[in-house]
């Protein structure tokens, strides 16, 4: 069919498929509205827009990822949508590295793609003095659309009247830094010097389908490859070690998430009395993040009772009970996208049983553990393993390990993993599990460094039907789980505002029942 052959003229049978998703529109589409709805427009109100304060680290984090790619071009899109169902999409959320690259968070900046050209010193233009290694970043964007053109009003993802003006090219300029151009001129610039003998293009995969698709076609026709794991790889290591902005914003997430477990408590009642009390749990979360940030970091896991024993529990449907436990593991995501991880595991009634706090004390003197390892120096493996002494010599002492403590620790036994199978800490930042394409070497090889932020977070989880535990404690779930910045001397527990010690729980949830 030609574009000129309106569908809703055919009949019904012969309207193609992807049309047809219109047909419960309305939209007038003569000549007369649109020369009406072309015109009366006052001047667009200006964006306040200042330079973002996350202006000068990104430059930096540019600088750094780019002497590692000289000559090459890397390319590092935002994303697309991506449709939750039929034509409605889910909110957007740019990719990890282009945020960190660009400082846009939030819902900025969908189908835009950050691209740094290398320069030499025959080019340096912008003031780039062209140093082996040097990049010049410029963003491809969307601009807006004029008022007299079609996508203002019926274009329901991108027009003006549906979803708000977008930023201009000046604005983006005046947030980001960083040069701005039409997403349109993308294709031309990405091919610009591509050969064998000239300039190497590498994107970073699985992020937009149709970028990959233009970078594939030019390498294609011009005989060259490209390599765009190690872009993603270098992009995920450059995150391992935080910067003073990026700390600020984990504090801002993790106390975001503390006034979220605050509610948390004081909707027990109300999801006591509920049917799907663990719904109202998550709710209360979920909505506070909404409010106070861009959203949750992650899926909400608010499992009482057995449910806690399941580790990613995110149905969050079931009943919540009096005398039994509710591990409530959630995080914030603020407006940078940087996202806070904590986990408490609180009773319902705000007093822990004898057999509860036995286990609840195990896991935290676990993560003490844990702590008292997480120093400049160490590994990171370290950290798991000193909570692993802990939970082994535990369990060991309540006899539920078949061999000894020593034996369940060494590589051929680990035992007492079947109550713990997961590890204990995890990189945090703009992901909640950050920096997961870095090198073993980098990461769980790695020696801990001042300004790593990551997660301590030990668990025991005895499942109702287990018959290797006594019955006294099946169905009993417990993790605690705490955000830590590395520093010079030691380390800072992020989340240490939010009671773990199950004495200081106790009394928290009584203050806060008494409001």
């Amino acid at each position: 069919m030609t574009e000129d052959v309106n569908p809703e003229t055919l009949p019904s049978g012969e309207q193609p498929l992807e049309s047809r998703g219109e047909n419960r529109s309305q939209r007038p589409a003569s000549a007369a509205f649109k020369e009406f709805m072309a015109s009366g427009w006052g001047a667009r109100p200006e964006l306040s827009t200042e330079r973002g304060a996350a202006a000068p680290f990104t430059a930096e984090r540019r600088d750094r990822l780019s002497a590692q790619f000289p000559g090459q071009r890397l390319v590092i899109p935002a994303g697309t949508f991506k449709v939750r169902s039929n034509d409605c999409d889910y909110r957007f959320r740019p990719h990890s590295a282009f945020a960190h690259l660009t400082g846009l968070g939030a819902e900025q900046e969908p189908d835009a793609v950050l691209v740094l050209h290398p320069v030499d010193e025959s080019e340096a233009p912008d003031g780039v003095t062209g140093t082996p290694g040097t990049h010049r970043a410029v963003l491809y964007v969307r601009p807006p659309a004029g008022r007299d053109s079609e996508e203002f009003f019926s274009d329901a993802r991108y027009g003006e009247f549906w979803v708000g003006a977008r930023p201009t090219f000046t604005d983006l300029e005046t947030l980001t830094g960083i040069r701005t151009a039409h997403l349109d001129t993308l294709r031309d610039a990405l091919a610009k010097d591509v050969g064998p003998d000239g300039v190497q293009l590498v994107v970073v995969p699985g992020v937009d389908e149709a970028v990959e698709a233009v970078v594939e076609e030019i390498r294609a026709a011009q005989d060259t490859g490209g390599s765009d794991a190690r872009l993603a790889e270098a992009l995920s290591e450059l995150r391992l070690v935080k910067d003073e902005h990026e700390v600020a914003q984990m504090r801002e997430a993790v106390a975001t998430t503390i006034a979220g477990f605050e509610k948390i408590v004081g909707q027990l009642p109300a999801a006591v009395a509920h049917r799907r009390g663990e719904r109202v749990i998550e709710g209360t979360f979920v909505g506070h993040a909404r409010q106070e940030g861009h959203a949750v970091g992650y899926e909400t896991i608010a499992a009482a009772g057995d449910h806690a024993t399941t580790l990613h529990w995110t149905d969050n449907d079931g009943r919540v009970r009096t005398g039994e436990l509710v591990l409530v593991d959630a995080g914030v995501e603020v407006d940078s996208l940087y996202t806070a991880d904590i986990t408490r595991t609180l009773p319902v009634d705000g007093v822990y049983t004898d057999v509860q706090r036995r286990v609840y004390q195990a896991v935290l003197d676990a993560a003490d553990a844990a702590f008292a390892a997480a120093v400049p120096g160490n590994k990171f493996r370290d950290v798991h393993a000193a909570a692993m002494e802990v939970i082994a010599a535990r369990l060991g002492e309540w006899g539920l390990l078949p061999v000894s403590v020593e034996e369940s620790l060494s590589p051929e036994g680990q035992q007492h993993r079947r109550w713990m199978v997961h590890g204990t800490s995890h990189h945090l930042g703009l992901d909640v599990h950050d920096c997961a394409l870095a090198r073993r070497e980098l990461y769980l090889d790695a020696t801990i460094e001042p300004g790593m932020v990551f997660t301590i977070e030990p668990g025991l989880y005895f499942k109702s039907d287990d018959e290797l535990v006594p019955e006294e404690y099946r169905g009993i779930g417990v993790r605690i789980e705490d955000d830590v910045l590395v520093t010079v001397d030691g380390n800072e527990n992020l989340s240490a505002a939010l009671p773990r010690d199950p004495d200081e729980v106790e009394a928290w949830m009584a203050r806060l029942s008494a409001r």
